[in-house]
């Protein structure tokens, strides 16, 4: 693959990452094939509805998307980042921290794999304890 097409999938993720920010989920019907493939934390699932459904995550707004990290090869961009969001019910800032390999194909994001820290935004919200307490 050229370095142009590796440039283009660069430019597709960071679009779909700022999606993040402003909630504009229309925007993923330029960017996410409509049966894109998701898997992480469990699930292997298909369709736009997936990453649109993380957009919108009730009692988390003000999403900020900070890059840590991003490698592009091929049809493959890895990225490590930061999110930190204000919980509506607090007006705290909270962070999750992840990773994600996303898979392009003509410019759409067409399968991804990824973890986030839920349990450390969980925590940080009081919904969970400090520490997993011992079987």
């Amino acid at each position: 693959m050229s370095e142009a097409v590796s440039k283009r999938n660069v430019e597709v993720v960071r679009r779909y990452l700022r999606v993040f920010e402003t909630k504009q989920v229309a925007e993923f019907e330029e960017l996410v094939a409509e049966d894109v493939l998701v898997h992480g934390a469990g699930l292997h699932g298909q369709g736009r509805h997936y990453p649109e459904g993380s957009v919108l995550t009730p009692g988390l707004s003000n999403c900020r998307v900070q890059v840590d990290d991003l490698f592009a090869a091929g049809d493959r961009v890895t990225v490590a980042f930061t999110l930190t969001y204000t919980h509506d019910r607090s007006g705290r800032d909270l962070t999750m921290t992840g990773v994600k390999s996303y898979r392009l194909r003509d410019g759409r994001i067409v399968e991804f794999w990824g973890e986030t820290d839920l349990y450390g935004l969980l925590r940080q919200a009081g919904l969970v304890p400090e520490r997993i307490p011992p079987l």
